[in-house]
């Protein structure tokens, strides 16, 4: 008897709404598709798909179509961020954790959600520090894919790969100053103190390195604190 092929992450993927809400528990959707596609995730916990999303990804899994599970978020109308301006302080935290950069602003300057653009995940909410971003029904009583196209997901999707590309590059840029930065000082240091014995190693790289780390440790903190991840 032939065995069925495993299912393709990027069918499974292709299936899913793309609001990179990570409420199934995952990182993002990709992450969710890839774990669905090696038998390490369930298929019904994603709540914006709803129940047709499940069915769509039994249908492509060969699994059986179960209940949303409730753990995850329970089917319902897609949401929408909406700012009070009135109340913004212009942090930008909300703009750092949208992951498909529909809201815009600038530092000590209100900020505004592109509502067409929105994925209702609801990251957002959380990081704000005055409480101002609200959560309002997006599409009347229409839910999952009633209230969602394909052509919406694939905007989503490709707008979240572009948010990833930018947040690489200006981490690399981050670290790329830190290590300039500890470059000086080290050369600050090493001037004022006095020659070190011959043959005796140079600390120069391994304390660049670490504070290096130290940084990228105390980013991924904060960035795990704005999105509410115990």
């Amino acid at each position: 008897m032939s065995r069925l092929a495993a299912p393709d992450a990027a069918a499974i993927d292709a299936a899913l709404p793309q609001t990179q809400c990570t409420r199934c528990g995952w990182a993002d959707c990709r992450s969710y598709a890839e774990a669905i596609a090696a038998g390490e995730a369930p298929i019904n916990r994603c709540a914006p798909g709803g129940a047709e999303g499940v069915e769509r990804l039994a249908a492509i899994t060969g699994r059986p179509a179960l209940p949303l599970d409730a753990a995850h978020g329970c089917e319902g109308p897609r949401l929408l961020a909406v700012i009070d301006e009135s109340g913004c302080i212009g942090c930008t935290l909300c703009i750092q954790a949208c992951p498909v950069d529909c809201i815009v602003g600038a530092p000590k300057r209100m900020h505004t959600v592109i509502a067409e653009l929105c994925t209702g995940c609801e990251l957002c909410v959380a990081p704000c520090p005055v409480d101002c971003i609200a959560l309002v029904p997006a599409t009347g009583t229409r839910t999952g894919w009633a209230a969602w196209s394909a052509a919406q997901a694939d905007t989503a999707r490709e707008r979240y790969a572009l948010h990833r590309l930018r947040a690489e590059r200006e981490r690399r840029v981050h670290d790329e100053r830190l290590a300039a930065s500890a470059r000086t000082k080290l050369a600050e240091l090493a001037a004022q103190a006095p020659p070190a014995p011959t043959g005796a190693p140079l600390p120069d790289r391994a304390a660049i390195d670490a504070a290096v780390a130290r940084a990228r440790k105390q980013r991924a903190a904060l960035a795990d604190a704005g999105r509410g991840t115990p």
